[in-house]
């Protein structure tokens, strides 16, 4: 009831409403920014991801899901909490071996699971929507050591905003396909407010990297950072 209640479920809804759900090719590439093809690709969370067990949190239709999957040979599961977008994902990709796709909530489902995985991320998905403070100690917690964690949000200072000053969340806004902004509340963090969020958690930062989109006017608009558990 809570999923259906959220902006995420009426961007959903719009979306699966605006095209027909029906097998797509796979991607090829990973993207993490808000342009295609502008930053790293899968090679991020590892070198070698063949039968490396892989999390997506927020993972929408599935499309990085589905390259890792696919392309690299992981073995991956795409979480997403609203049934829409897993329902759409398993129109587009559910064919494909080695990929699982769940409807959950990102912090549940960590919490509940006892798997251990080689490598977490999250494409302007669960991390930065839900509260760092209970969220990356969860990841730290199901990630193996040595492993990569690496996640996009948009960018603090995109548009001209500062980023939070504090620990709190800060009211931001979702653009559905049609246009309408609904209120959500987002962590709006900088790199040292994410790396001393990170270290309490026991994940070590390993690389902070701006990315901008020239369709967005002079300002960064993704934030993409890397971190290890220790």
């Amino acid at each position: 009831m809570l999923a259906q209640a959220s902006p995420w479920y009426a961007h959903a809804l719009q979306r699966t409403t605006a095209g027909p759900a029906e097998p797509l090719a796979v991607p090829a590439r990973v993207e993490w920014t808000t342009r295609r093809g502008n930053g790293p690709g899968a090679e991020i969370l590892g070198p070698d991801l063949r039968r490396k067990r892989v999390v997506e949190l927020g993972c929408g239709p599935g499309h990085n899901a589905a390259c890792l999957a696919t392309r690299h040979g992981a073995r991956v599961t795409g979480l997403d909490l609203v049934g829409l977008q897993i329902r759409r994902a398993r129109s587009h990709y559910g064919r494909l071996n080695n990929l699982t796709f769940v409807a959950g909530h990102a912090l549940h489902y960590l919490q509940a699971s006892d798997e251990q995985f080689d490598a977490i991320y999250s494409v302007f998905g669960a991390i930065g929507l839900v509260a760092p403070e209970l969220l990356l100690p969860a990841i730290a917690q199901r990630l193996k050591p040595g492993c990569t964690l690496a996640f996009s949000v948009p960018h603090p200072q995109r548009g001209g905003r500062s980023p939070s000053s504090g620990d709190r969340p800060r009211r931001d806004f979702v653009t559905l396909p049609n246009r309408t902004r609904l209120p959500i509340a987002r962590w709006n963090f900088d790199t040292e407010r994410w790396d001393k969020h990170l270290a309490r958690a026991g994940l070590w930062l390993t690389s902070a990297q701006e990315f901008h989109d020239a369709r967005n006017g002079r300002w960064p608009t993704t934030l993409l950072i890397s971190a290890r558990k220790l």
